[in-house]
């Protein structure tokens, strides 16, 4: 069953050092780790290095990709610029393969310590009920318009959404 994901916008390629650190981060933060290609990683994260305690029948290692690419906007309706101030022209997916409610919250610490390292802005899909419970987190930039609206954010603005009751993200 195929989980969250959150993508991080940014406004340049990741540089080799940097790509060096993600790297080391996640060969830290997890119990299996393959590197697919350059910038692209299978691994299982321990829910435990991102401060999570697994509860009830989940297991504390978590299957994701962690993938850094060139952005895709071109089937967009909005163009992302005037809400956070540059045009993406890299992007990375943080995408979960599992989707307990500890996978929703592994998602969005494990998109924010992404970007501790590579910097950029998250974007998350919302139901419409999220949108006045976000614009009021720290290190919210701003949505999209509805029927599909998204929010923009900090890693500040990912730690707080993840730590609200019934945190829960859209696929």
């Amino acid at each position: 069953m195929s989980g969250p994901v959150l993508s991080i916008e940014l406004a340049h390629t990741v540089p080799g050092p940097a790509l060096q650190t993600l790297r080391d981060l996640l060969t830290r933060s997890s119990s299996g780790f393959e590197e697919t290609r350059a910038g692209e990683y299978a691994l299982h994260i321990r829910a435990e290095s991102l401060g999570i305690r697994p509860t009830g029948d989940v297991d504390g290692r978590r299957p994701f990709l962690v993938s850094v690419h060139e952005a895709e906007h071109a089937d967009e309706a909005a163009d992302p610029e005037p809400r956070i101030g540059f045009t993406p022209t890299h992007a990375v997916d943080v995408v979960a393969f599992c989707n307990s409610p500890v996978d929703h919250a592994v998602t969005a610490l494990l998109t924010a310590a992404v970007m501790d390292v590579v910097g950029g802005v998250a974007t998350a899909e919302l139901r419409e009920d999220q949108l006045p419970l976000v614009a009021e987190l720290p290190g919210f930039l701003a949505t999209t318009p509805t029927p599909w609206p998204t929010a923009y954010g900090s890693a500040e603005f990912l730690r707080a959404w993840a730590r609200t009751p019934g945190f829960h993200l859209l696929k």
